[in-house]
């Protein structure tokens, strides 16, 4: 696997760490938190051999534009947040951005 595999499975495990976060309920539910503490841990460690082949401010730009776009669609789509014009448009213009860091980027 490449760097750029490995950031993608790090954005996904970053996935489970914030909706076990908000299942979690405040630390106060014993197996959404301990969800938190795994895929918190292996999304840092996959992040981290991103890191080895992917620039820095790359990969953690796309680490944390694939966890906060994904986590707003698991938002709208488990959790009822709104979903607006303006939220669509700008989360569009995020994975734009994702896309465009790949496309240029030389790792």
């Amino acid at each position: 696997m490449n760097g750029w595999h490995y950031l993608l499975l790090a954005g996904f495990f970053e996935l489970g760490f914030t909706t076990s976060l908000k299942l979690s309920e405040q630390f106060s539910r014993a197996v959404p938190t301990l969800l938190t503490l795994l895929f918190g841990g292996i999304s840092f460690w996959l992040l981290s051999k991103a890191m080895q082949t992917v620039s820095l401010g790359t990969a953690y730009a796309v680490w944390t534009g694939i966890g906060a776009f994904g986590t707003a669609i698991i938002g709208i789509l488990f959790f009822k947040d709104p979903l607006t014009f303006w939220r669509a448009f700008f989360l569009c213009t995020l994975i734009g951005s994702i896309a465009g860091l790949k496309f240029i980027a030389r790792e």
